[in-house]
């Protein structure tokens, strides 16, 4: 069955390093039964995958796939430091995943990316009690940014940090519907700065993400099963029940009557 990529990806690490090349370092010619990710920090090597060399240079995301036929060697005048990540790859079904990573990205170095991949060698090194979900933890959160950056083209480590609090904090409060001025006061701006900075980092307005982000609550409430279209309302911050209806269609493209489970299912 085919693997979707937003369906879900689980790892099986099999192994990791902080490698920093010696210059007898090599890697011999043979078949990879996993998947090997390696993110380059410094230096450069030469592969040779399936027959084809390459060169990977500093902030080169380099994935071989499993079935790939390898061999390696570092730059003896420039040699190569990297985190590599051995593993194999399911979807949540339990079927074989792909990475649909281009066999080399060139992502640049990021402080987001390495504070993780540190944290992933230190619990794998360290093996504390429970160190194996936390790898894979550490690693899904790893592969989530290198989504974000060369499949999906985003890079969620730029938005504006007093932006992201204030994205929390709506989440947090959704149903007290906070305005502009008391949501820029949060992060020391001025309403209009704030309500065009807003709009730049996430792509709509304060109001439009409050909104949806009350819509989508009451999603997961109606989805419960436990409450009514009315008492959904109330509790994300409507007074009036058939407004919450239209936004709530509006938004999400269907009644909220239509989230509530049958009985019987």
């Amino acid at each position: 069955m085919p693997n979707h990529i937003d369906e879900g990806m689980v790892p099986n690490i099999n192994y990791l390093v902080f490698r920093k090349c010696t210059p007898s370092w090599r890697i011999s010619q043979a078949p990879l039964h996993f998947y090997d990710v390696t993110y380059v920090t410094a230096g450069s090597a030469c592969y040779i995958i399936d027959g084809v060399d390459y060169e990977i240079h500093k902030g080169d995301l380099f994935c071989l796939p499993p079935g790939s036929i390898r061999e390696a060697e570092t730059k003896h005048s420039n040699l190569m430091h990297c985190f590599a990540v051995n593993f194999e790859l399911k979807d949540l079904h339990g079927y074989q995943a792909k990475l649909p990573f281009p066999l080399i990205s060139h992502i640049g170095i990021h402080k987001d990316l390495l504070r993780l991949y540190h944290e992933l060698v230190f619990t794998w090194l360290e093996k504390e009690p429970g160190y194996a979900i936390k790898s894979c933890g550490l690693f899904i959160l790893i592969l989530h940014l290198l989504f974000e950056r060369i499949v999906y083209n985003i890079d969620s480590s730029g938005k504006d940090s007093r932006v992201k609090k204030v994205c929390r904090y709506i989440t947090r409060h959704f149903a007290d519907k906070p305005s502009v001025r008391n949501l820029a006061t949060l992060t020391g701006l001025n309403p209009v700065y704030f309500g065009a900075l807003f709009k730049k980092e996430i792509g709509v307005t304060v109001h439009q993400y409050s909104a949806k982000t009350r819509i989508k609550n009451g999603e997961n409430m109606l989805k419960s099963g436990e409450f009514t279209v009315a008492d959904v309302a109330e509790r994300c911050g409507y007074s009036d029940v058939f407004y919450f209806y239209k936004q709530f269609k509006s938004i999400m493209g269907f009644a909220p009557s239509a989230c509530i489970p049958k009985r019987g299912t």
